[in-house]
């Protein structure tokens, strides 16, 4: 169940009150007119299944709400209620199918908006990754994997692509490039600094690596484990399931392969910076189509259940 507090202005509560009344899935109406000082005007809270709220939310965006007053969401982890039940049983569908929309767009546009955090994050997760590499410790490569927070983009380029939002893709686009070179740049320093004080070593890059080797060796097992994943973390973050997310980042290798690119450029070696960028590349590449092709898929099968609901109210 999600749980909505409204700020509405006086002249159009009404309208808010029959919108809520006539969405299916909608209880525990409360209306308290006057109480809102800043924007000034009543304050409306109900509770909707989460299976519902995307059709609420679009109404009330439709009635200008957000631009007049304010929408404010908030999930609901318990919820001992008759009504709460009956409401989630009337609701088309099941609420780990539906999508948020503009929850969706929320989060991504947060998590792709380039950040001085964001790129420490970015930063760190490559110079582990690049310890990992040299060192052939894959604890440290699944450490860097984790800690490595380029999904957000990513997930935000997504959802550009299928919501049509120039800025939003440009906002993620920006994001990764600046990201990741930024990262790679500082991973190369790091590289010459470890060289420097024997921690590192051109022996060790070059030796056979039989746990990190893969990483500047892409062939179609990665392309298939970035599709896979992309479908999954796309997945996770619709689903509001967000542990699923750990996951997903151990399981592709777009931040290895920029640090291996990264220590294979402050050595001379062509051949490993060239395949790691490949690796990279591929990763990024299929992390986005999956990701859009699952949000496209999502957004035509609720609207078939939606529209299956629909008929059957009507024919009832």
């Amino acid at each position: 169940m999600l749980h909505l507090r409204l700020i509405t202005p006086s002249d159009t509560t009404d309208d808010v009150v029959r919108l809520i009344g006539r969405t299916t899935g909608t209880t525990h109406l409360v209306v308290l007119p006057g109480a809102a000082r800043n924007p000034s005007g009543d304050v409306v809270m109900c509770d909707v299944a989460r299976e519902a709220g995307d059709e609420l939310i679009g109404g009330l965006r439709e009635l200008g709400i957000d631009r007049s007053g304010s929408i404010s969401v908030e999930n609901i982890d318990l919820s001992l209620s008759l009504r709460a039940d009956k409401a989630e049983e009337d609701a088309p569908g099941e609420g780990a199918d539906a999508v948020l929309w503009e929850q969706l767009s929320d989060a991504t546009h947060e998590e792709s908006t380039l950040t001085i955090t964001y790129v420490a994050f970015l930063v760190i997760a490559t110079m582990i990754a690049a310890c990992g590499v040299v060192l052939d410790n894959a604890i440290l490569i699944v450490g860097a994997m984790a800690v490595g927070p380029e999904f957000g983009p990513l997930a935000g380029f997504c959802t550009a692509l299928v919501r049509k939002s120039p800025r939003l893709a440009w906002r993620s686009l920006v994001a990764l490039l600046v990201g990741f070179a930024v990262a790679m740049a500082v991973t190369v320093g790091f590289s010459y600094f470890m060289d420097a004080v024997n921690l590192f070593s051109e022996g060790q890059l070059e030796a056979d690596r039989p746990n990190t080797g893969f990483i500047y060796a892409p062939d179609w097992f990665s392309f298939v484990v970035a599709v896979l994943a992309g479908a999954a973390g796309t997945l996770s973050l619709t689903s509001a399931k967000s542990g699923a997310l750990v996951g997903v980042a151990i399981s592709v290798t777009t931040v290895p392969a920029a640090a291996n690119a990264a220590v294979a450029l402050s050595y001379g070696d062509a051949g490993q910076m060239w395949g790691s960028t490949q690796q990279l590349l591929l990763n990024l590449l299929g992390i986005v189509l999956a990701g859009t092709v699952t949000l496209l898929a999502q957004k035509y099968l609720w609207a078939k259940q939606r529209e299956r609901t629909a008929r059957k109210l009507t024919k009832s």
